[in-house]
């Protein structure tokens, strides 16, 4: 069973390197590493073509969820995940669960996360704890950290890929298409499997706020699903826990 790992970057000559080599150190070995590079400034796609990535590809396009999707046309795996640039596997064995939980039959499988700092990737600075899924339980702001998103390559085959309409909240939409609307089986493997450094765009400011807000609730309404606006508008202080859950 081979697992497809797609990365869509754009400058981040930073920290690619980690990108890489936490994929690299996997212990399992049937896998592919996807960079699809937006066309990078910075000196990103030279230290990705040095690197020995199974795939490699650098052009403008229409942003990171347009770069996921060209991953995708190029994966030749049963499995895909996708890790963002400046993201990394927590330790070797990532790719062992996630290849466990599909010889169960499971369509798709996700885990926890820990966000740190974007220098000292040591220090923790905020804890996702997954917990199991239910249906129904988007509705109450729940969402699978999307980096430990493990899917078949079928299913994005059968219910589509990425809407890039959607500029920050393409990821949201998806599970929610996958998940609640078409009903694919997923597993949760309850560890941590992705270090996250902080910095992403939902929260980063006022204006992109209010716009993952508007993308939430146009998520529902393209999926002919129904939810009380209020809920969504809560659904970032539902994390304010995060800050405060200790990882063991």
């Amino acid at each position: 069973m081979k697992i497809s790992i797609i990365t869509s970057v754009l400058n981040c000559s930073q920290f690619i390197r980690d990108n890489i080599e936490s994929v690299k150190m996997q212990t399992y070995r049937d896998v592919e590493h996807i960079v699809i590079d937006g066309g990078s400034t910075d000196g990103t796609y030279e230290i990705v073509k040095k690197s020995g990535v199974t795939f490699s590809i650098s052009e403008k396009d229409r942003g990171i969820y347009d770069g996921m999707n060209k991953g995708i046309s190029f994966a030749t795996g049963d499995i895909i995940g996708f890790l963002n640039g400046d993201d990394m596997y927590n330790d070797p064995f990532v790719l062992e669960d996630v290849a466990m939980a599909f010889t169960s039959g499971y369509d798709s499988c996700y885990g926890d996360i820990v966000y740190v700092d974007r220098e000292n990737t040591n220090r923790i600075v905020r804890f996702w704890k997954s917990g199991k899924y239910k249906r129904g339980i988007f509705r109450r702001g729940w969402m699978p950290p999307h980096p430990t998103f493990f899917v078949r390559r079928e299913i994005f085959e059968r219910f589509g890929r990425f809407n890039t309409l959607f500029r920050i909240s393409a990821d949201y939409e998806l599970m929610l298409r996958f998940l609640e609307v078409n009903r694919i089986s997923t597993c949760y493997i309850p560890r941590v499997l992705v270090r996250m450094r902080t910095g992403g765009n939902s929260y980063t400011n006022l204006k992109n706020f209010f716009k993952k807000f508007e993308e939430d609730c146009t998520a529902w309404r393209v999926n002919r699903l129904s939810i009380n606006p209020v809920f969504l508008l809560l659904k970032p202080f539902s994390k304010i826990g995060q800050f405060f859950y200790k990882h063991q």
